[in-house]
C-alpha cells in the first residue's frame, strides 16, 4: 500500500471508535454516563477509552486478539468495550452467571488471550482459565496489583496518556457475540465494525432516538440488546444514560421519577415485574415517553395494561437476534392499535422474508421461517463453518424463528422453531396458548411448553405464576383456555411455580422447564384429557 492509499484508507475509515470519537468531540462536556456516584462527560469517556486502549496494548495484546469480558454492568465494563475497539481487539462478552466450565468453553472456543472480570467472580474466573490460552487477566474495578490491569483505575489515571489509534478497519471484527445457548451449545456470532454501525443507524432512525432523551440502562451490557440497540446508539446521539447493574424494580421505578427518565428498554419479564411492584403506582412515571420492549414475545394483555397505566406512552416493539446486531424489525407506536401482536416491519437496513423449506415465499398469514438479508448481519460463527453454511443456506440468513407476514408486510413472530409443540400430530405455537391464559386475572406469568406424552406425542403444558393475592385452580385455568382455544390447543396440564427460570438478560428459559418437568412427579399438576 502506498502512502497515499494508506492516508485515504484512514480518511475513509468508519469504525465504532471513529463514530464514538466524533460524538465525544461534538458533545464534549455534556453528561454521557452516570453509574453510582460517578459521572462521565463525553470528553471524559473518550479520554478514559484512550487510556484503557493504550494500557491493553502495553500489556502485549495485538490487533485482533480476543478479550473476554465477564462481569456485571459498570462504567468500567462499558469503557473496557470502548477501549477494546480503539485498540483493535475483539471484545467477547460473557454472561456473568456462567459457571467455570461454561466460561471455559467461551475462552477456549473464541481462542481468547485475555479475560477481564469482576472481583466478585474471581474464583470462577481463576478456575475457568486453567489449561486455556489466556495469559493476561485483569479486573474491571478493584483487585489491587494481583492482576495485570484494573480498568477503573486506568480510566481515572489522569496522568496516563490517552492518545491511541490501532488503525482498525471497518471490516475488522469488533465483537464475538455468543448466542444465549437456550436451545443448543452457544455459537459465537462474528460482528464487524461495519455491521454494528449499520445496526446503530437502524436503531437511531427506526426507534426515534433524540439527543434530549434521558435513558435508563438496567439490562446486562453483555447482551446485545442493551449494548447495541440502546447504550451505543444513545452515545452516538449524545443521550444521557443512567447505568444500573441490575433491573431491580423498585430502583428502576425510583430512578425514572428522580432522574426524569424518558426512555427505558426491558424484556416482557421485567415489564411484568415493574407492573406487579407496589411502586409502579407510588412513583411519578409521567416523564417516561418511550417504552421499548423486546428480547422475547410480549403478551398482548401485558402490553395493553402497560399502555393503560402509562397513558400517552410511545411503545416500540423491538425484534431481532444477536446475529443481526440485534435489531431486525420494529413496531412503531402509531402501529400498535391495529396490530398489537405484530413485531412490525423491517428496519431501514434489513430485508425480511418468510419462507417454506424450499426458500419459497409463503402466502400472507401462512407460517414459515423468518429469514433476513442485511449489512447488519454476522459474517459467520467463529470456528463453526458447518453452522455458518447452514445459517446462510439459500442466500439468506435463517433466524430459526417461525412467523408470518400479513398483507401489508407486517411481521408476526409465532414461536422459536425449538418451542413449537407437536401435539397429537398437530403443530401449534406456544405463544397462542400463553396469550389465552394471560387474559385470566389471576395469571402473572405463564410459559407453555410441550412435554413427552404417550398419547399426544407432546402434551401442551402451562407453567403458571399466580399474581400475589390471587388464587386459581388448574381446572379453572384449563376451562378458561378451553373457552378461547380449539380443543387441541388447550393445556393438558397446569403446573404452578413461584418463579419462571430466566437468564440474566430476562429471557425465559423454556429448555430448563422442559428438562425440569419432563420426568417430574406430576402429583401437583392437573390433567385434562
Amino acid at each position: 500500500m502506498t502512502n497515499n492509499e494508506g492516508t485515504r484508507s484512514i480518511i475513509l475509515r468508519n469504525t465504532i471508535d471513529d463514530a464514538f470519537r466524533r460524538a465525544a468531540k461534538k458533545y464534549r462536556g455534556r453528561e454521557a454516563l452516570l453509574f453510582g456516584d460517578r459521572i462521565w462527560s463525553f470528553h471524559d469517556l473518550d479520554r478514559a477509552a484512550g487510556r484503557v486502549a493504550r494500557r491493553l496494548a502495553g500489556l502485549g495484546f495485538s490487533k485482533g486478539d480476543r478479550v473476554v469480558a465477564y462481569g456485571r454492568n459498570s462504567d468500567a465494563y462499558l469503557v473496557a468495550w470502548l477501549g477494546c475497539v480503539r485498540a483493535g481487539l475483539v471484545h467477547v462478552p460473557a454472561n456473568y452467571a456462567l459457571t467455570a466450565g461454561e466460561l471455559r468453553y467461551v475462552l477456549e472456543q473464541s481462542d481468547a488471550r485475555g479475560l477481564l472480570f469482576d472481583v466478585a467472580l474471581s474464583d470462577t474466573a481463576a478456575a475457568a482459565v486453567e489449561r486455556t490460552r489466556v495469559d493476561i487477566a485483569g479486573t474491571f474495578h478493584g483487585g489491587g496489583s494481583r492482576h495485570a490491569v484494573d480498568i477503573l483505575a486506568t480510566m481515572r489515571d489522569e496522568s496516563a496518556p490517552a492518545d491511541f489509534d490501532a488503525a482498525a478497519s471497518d471490516e475488522d471484527l469488533a465483537q464475538i457475540l455468543y448466542t444465549s445457548g437456550t436451545t443448543a451449545a452457544p455459537k459465537g456470532a462474528m460482528m464487524t465494525h461495519r455491521a454494528l454501525l449499520h445496526e446503530y443507524e437502524s436503531c437511531i432512525i427506526d426507534l426515534e432516538f433524540a439527543g434530549d432523551d434521558r435513558s435508563l440502562a438496567a439490562l446486562p451490557l453483555y447482551h446485545s440488546a442493551q449494548m447495541h440497540v440502546f447504550a451505543m446508539p444513545h452515545l452516538m446521539m449524545g443521550v444521557r444514560t443512567i447505568l444500573l447493574d441490575a433491573p431491580v424494580p423498585e430502583v428502576c421505578l425510583r430512578l425514572i421519577e428522580e432522574q426524569r427518565i424518558t426512555s427505558f428498554f426491558a424484556p416482557p419479564t421485567v415489564w411484568i415485574s415493574l407492573l406487579r411492584n407496589p411502586g409502579f403506582d407510588r412513583h411519578d412515571l409521567r416523564s417516561l415517553k418511550k417504552l421499548y420492549y423486546g428480547a422475547s414475545i410480549m403478551p398482548v394483555p401485558v402490553l395493553e395494561e402497560l399502555r393503560r397505566r402509562l397513558p400517552g406512552i410511545r411503545a416500540y416493539n423491538c425484534y431481532g437476534q444477536s446475529e443481526i446486531g440485534p435489531l431486525a424489525t420494529v413496531l412503531r407506536p402509531e402501529e400498535h392499535d391495529a396490530r398489537p401482536a405484530s413485531a412490525g416491519r423491517p428496519v431501514i437496513n434489513v430485508a425480511t422474508r418468510v419462507v417454506d423449506e424450499h426458500m419459497n415465499d409463503v402466502p400472507p398469514r401462512t407460517n414459515g421461517e423468518i429469514v433476513h438479508r442485511s449489512p447488519q448481519l454476522l459474517t459467520g460463527y467463529w470456528n463453526k463453518p458447518e453452522e455458518t453454511e447452514q445459517a446462510f443456506s439459500g442466500g439468506w440468513f435463517h433466524s430459526g424463528d417461525v412467523g408470518f407476514l400479513d398483507e401489508e408486510g407486517y411481521l408476526f413472530v409465532v414461536d422459536r422453531v425449538k418451542d413449537v409443540i407437536n401435539s397429537g400430530g398437530i403443530v401449534l405455537a406456544s405463544r397462542e396458548v400463553e396469550e389465552a391464559l394471560f387474559t385470566h386475572p389471576a395469571v402473572s406469568e405463564v410459559a407453555v411448553i410441550g412435554l413427552p406424552d404417550p398419547k399426544w406425542i407432546e402434551a401442551v403444558v402451562a407453567v403458571v405464576v399466580v399474581k400475589a393475592g390471587h388464587a386459581v385452580s388448574a381446572e379453572a385455568l384449563i376451562a378458561h383456555a378451553r373457552e378461547r382455544l380449539a380443543a387441541f390447543k388447550t393445556p393438558k396440564r397446569v403446573i404452578f411455580v413461584e418463579t419462571l427460570p430466566r437468564n440474566t438478560a430476562g429471557k425465559l428459559l423454556k429448555r430448563d422447564l422442559r428438562t425440569t418437568f419432563a420426568k417430574a412427579d406430576t402429583s401437583s399438576a392437573s390433567k385434562a384429557e
